[in-house]
């Protein structure tokens, strides 16, 4: 089969040639169709993630055919269309999944990085991190579904937003235009948050209701004339502009944090003391990307995607890098 693996930190990916693997015990086969580029692969090419073995096949955003299953695997069988995201499965023991977090389990597995993911034609997963694809729904666009997708629709529904509250999308890009698509069609008043009158008929199209220039308004005092938001859902990494929509919650409201900025967010105590939160929201386990692929073909909800055969990983990867997709990058084995 063929790869796009990692083998020196901060190299190009290189094309190569492996035996198809065998699943062991636990472990299905997935013929890969599709699978999207993120952002967070910087960190398995520059070989900065903790714990990381080189060399290692990236991708997390993998949809495809269960083609074979190993030993002790009875909820999968071959031909199922399924897809696989960050979480790369979970031991069962743990305090967190004991609970039934599966996604906060202490010896969780992370697709990509713990083992090889779907840069190649074919990838092995352990069953409990594989989600059922519905069969309406086109490959290429379920694999971001499982990254973007899920990070989003996640936090939304359980931001505790009501149908009819106003929820601010900060940023329109690869996680920031699937959000806006979310929150429309889970009843919210939908307001958009971006840089340039040049994205307001994107968030338009997208579903945004209302839509804040931030080049030309003060995003805070923008929401604040709107009765302020009930949920902020963050999803450009930027510090800065981070910090300039905090006065924009209402009184009681949440910020919501699935963008990643290096730099740390100041925040003046006296600002939340009318009960405003702020609230960190990991991507899901499996059965959430299940529900984020069921609630995306319900509603109609689709990534923006530029598709890619696999052996242009690399310029793929640098058209992601440079903001330059709209909006989310994906590589097909089949070409």
């Amino acid at each position: 089969m063929r790869v796009m693996e990692v083998r020196e930190p901060g190299a190009p990916f290189v094309p190569a040639e492996r035996e198809i693997p065998e699943p062991g015990p636990g472990q299905v086969r997935i013929k890969v169709a599709a699978c999207g580029i993120c952002h967070s692969d910087a960190f398995i090419k520059s070989g900065g993630f903790p714990g990381l073995q080189l060399p290692r096949v990236p991708g997390h955003e993998v949809s495809g055919t269960i083609d074979a299953v190993g030993d002790g695997v009875s909820l999968w069988k071959v031909g199922d269309r399924v897809g696989v995201g960050w979480h790369g499965g979970h031991c069962f023991q743990c305090e967190s999944c004991r609970r039934g977090h599966f996604i906060n389990c202490v010896n969780g597995k992370i697709t990509g990085v713990s083992h090889d993911g779907g840069y190649g034609e074919y990838m092995l997963s352990p069953w409990e991190a594989v989600a059922r694809m519905p069969d309406d729904l086109d490959f290429v666009d379920a694999g971001p579904l499982l990254c973007a997708g899920i990070t989003t629709y996640n936090a939304l529904r359980n931001s505790g937003a009501r149908a009819g509250d106003t929820v601010a999308i900060q940023g329109i890009g690869g996680l920031g235009h699937l959000a806006v698509q979310y929150a429309r069609q889970m009843g919210f008043r939908t307001v958009a948050l971006s840089r340039g009158a040049d994205k307001e008929a994107l968030a338009k199209e997208l579903g945004a209701h209302i839509y804040i220039d931030t080049k030309t308004q003060d995003a805070a005092a923008a929401l604040q004339a709107l009765g302020g938001a009930d949920v902020i859902l963050c999803t450009a990494p930027n510090t800065q502009a981070i910090e300039s929509v905090l006065g924009g919650l209402a009184r009681r409201g949440k910020l919501m944090l699935v963008a990643a900025p290096q730099g740390a967010i100041q925040v003046h105590p006296l600002a939340m003391l009318s009960g405003k939160m702020i609230h960190g929201w990991p991507s899901g386990s499996p059965i959430d990307s299940e529900d984020t692929m069921d609630f995306s073909v319900l509603t109609g909800v689709r990534p923006h995607v530029e598709v890619f055969p696999l052996e242009q990983a690399n310029e793929a990867f640098q058209v992601m890098m440079e903001n330059r997709a709209r909006f989310r990058v994906v590589l097909t084995p089949g070409g």
